[in-house]
């Protein structure tokens, strides 16, 4: 993936006259999309969000309850009692404790899994794109953000990438 990137990176900041540039075979590739594309990144999706379901349900109703205790104390504060209201506010800061302390848990579930899947997914996504270059003997691959102006339609491999790396 380093290998990959650091490709990618230098192509897209290599400047080139103009002749060089019309003699190289020149193509695109969104590697990420290609990688989130595959079977592979779709059970990994799948399992992830059968690890971390339950905690975003509780963290999404979690959600609702602070919204609806802040409307309430916004619209009603004025209205009530000292303890109720300091009721209302301790109720707020506990879910609100518990709220964050879930979304932190999801995040930090979720950056593993996508770590994991990187180092699991690199060879296999570097042996794709290599194929996808001797294929069609490009001498020049560069993403779809690194290209500012192309006078012609640059051939987007995206696709092909996946389709490969599917079998791989």
């Amino acid at each position: 993936m380093r290998k990959l990137i650091a490709v990618l990176g230098v192509s897209a900041a290599m400047i080139l006259p103009i002749q060089a540039a019309s003699a190289a075979e020149v193509a695109v590739l969104d590697w990420r999309a290609a990688l989130m594309n595959t079977q592979s990144a779709q059970s990994s999706l799948s399992q992830l969000e059968s690890e971390i379901g339950a905690k975003q349900n509780e963290a999404q109703s979690l959600g609702n309850e602070l919204q609806s205790i802040q409307e309430r104390l916004q619209n009603q504060g004025d209205s009530m009692g000292e303890s109720q209201r300091e009721s209302l506010v301790a109720e707020l800061q506990q879910k609100g404790t518990r709220f964050q302390q879930l979304r932190q848990e999801v995040l930090e579930a979720q950056q593993r899994s996508e770590q994991a899947f990187l180092e699991q997914s690199e060879a296999k996504l570097e042996q794709a794109v290599d194929q996808v270059i001797e294929r069609h003997s490009i001498d020049i691959l560069v993403e779809p953000q690194g290209v500012l102006h192309s006078s012609m339609d640059l051939p987007n491999l995206t696709d092909e990438v996946t389709e490969i790396f599917n079998t791989l």
